[in-house]
C-alpha cells in the first residue's frame, strides 16, 4: 500500500462515523447500520448496541462480521469509484467487568460523547471488532488487501 492509499484509508476510517455492518442471521446475509469509534491502539472497532437489535443476537451466536466504512460521495467521482473500505473481523462483547471495557467506552465516548446516557441503558452493549483482513478500494483498479497489523500502523501512523 503507497502513502497515498494509506492516507486516504485513514482519512476514511477516522473521519466517517458511521458503518455498515454484515452479521450472519439465520444463515443469511443481514446488512445494518452502527456508529463506530476506532480503539486508541488501532487493534479494534468499537460500537455500541442494543440487545433488541437483530445484529446483536447475530453477533452472539456468529462472532464473524464485516464493517464497511464508504467516503462521502463526490459529484466528480463515479459511484463506483468512492473509496471504501471492508473490514472482516471477530466482535467480541465487552462487558463492563471485562479487560479493555473501559478503554473501548471512552473511545467511544470522545467519538459521540451524545451518547453517554445510552451507556446506563441495560439493554445496550458494547462490542470490539477485531479485524483479521481488510479490503481497500481507492477508486477504478486501485484495491488491495491489508493485513490486521498493517491496518494498526496505518491507523497509530507508524
Amino acid at each position: 500500500m503507497n502513502p497515498d492509499q494509506a492516507t486516504a484509508l485513514r482519512d476514511i476510517l477516522q473521519t466517517q462515523q458511521i458503518a455498515s455492518l454484515g452479521t450472519l442471521h439465520k444463515g443469511e446475509p443481514f446488512v445494518s447500520m452502527v456508529p463506530y469509534a476506532i480503539l486508541p491502539d488501532g487493534d479494534g472497532f468499537v460500537i455500541h448496541v442494543s440487545q433488541l437489535a437483530t445484529h446483536t443476537k447475530d453477533m452472539l451466536l456468529n462472532p464473524g462480521v464485516s464493517l464497511l466504512v464508504i467516503a462521502l460521495p463526490n459529484s466528480e467521482v463515479p459511484a463506483q469509484a468512492t473509496a471504501r473500505v471492508t473490514i472482516q473481523g471477530q466482535a467480541r462483547l465487552c462487558a463492563d467487568s471485562t479487560q479493555g471495557y473501559a478503554e473501548a467506552k471512552t473511545a467511544y465516548l470522545s467519538r459521540f460523547p451524545q451518547t453517554a446516557k445510552m451507556f446506563s441503558f441495560a439493554d445496550f452493549s458494547l462490542f470490539v471488532i477485531h479485524p483479521s483482513s481488510a479490503r481497500f478500494v481507492g477508486g477504478f483498479a486501485r484495491a488491495t488487501t491489508i493485513a490486521p497489523e498493517v491496518l494498526v500502523n496505518i491507523l497509530c501512523k507508524r
